[in-house]
């Protein structure tokens, strides 16, 4: 409704007055303003809708089989990476078994232990952790020196091997003359 209609409609004889034509005018703005509310996301709705359409004309272009192929490939990526994980886990988990009981067994160096042990063997084990033990129990005794012992050495005390004590830095070169050692007092 305009403005100019109302000031050309006439009640009898009289136009209507200016305060008349306002309150009209807003109570018009106010139903005006009501209707548009329900359709104010019109334009989301008609993008939203040209979206949809363009995507659904690229699934007409699309090959069906090669849809499902591919589908097929990335399940089969799926799996393999499942199990790359699982046998990474089953890897880190004997390692951590296997420094743990070098560790256990006091050995010197986690890296020198392995190498010497038939990892592939211990790893396809029912029983990996008894048969890693048993494993260390046989390198300890062919290999002792991998591992620290028990057996706390002797203190050095002079004079309590078999070999004579040579004193003094000329001591070597006197033995090699065939001279005689000083007497020590």
């Amino acid at each position: 409704m305009k403005r100019e209609f109302l000031q050309n409609f006439k009640v009898g004889d009289q136009t209507l007055t200016k305060e008349i034509i306002d309150a009209i005018m807003e109570e018009n703005g106010k139903d005006i303003e009501a209707t548009k509310k329900p359709l104010a996301d019109y334009e989301d709705v008609k993008n939203q809708l040209a979206k949809a359409n363009e995507t659904i004309n690229g699934f007409k272009d699309m090959d069906i089989e090669t849809v499902r192929k591919e589908a097929e490939d990335w399940k089969q990526k799926a799996e393999q990476a499942e199990k790359d994980a699982a046998a990474k886990i089953a890897n880190m988990e004997f390692q951590g078994l296997l420094t743990q009981a070098i560790t256990a067994a006091k050995g010197k160096n986690a890296k020198a232990v392995t190498a010497l042990l038939d990892v592939d063997t211990l790893k396809a084990s029912k029983n990996q952790e008894a048969d890693i033990k048993t494993a260390l129990e046989a390198l300890k005794k062919d290999s002792g020196y991998l591992f620290e012992s028990d057996q706390i050495p002797p203190p050095y005390a002079g004079g309590t091997g078999t070999q004579k004590l040579i004193a003094g830095p000329d001591a070597a070169l006197r033995a090699a003359m065939g001279l005689p050692e000083p007497e020590t007092k």
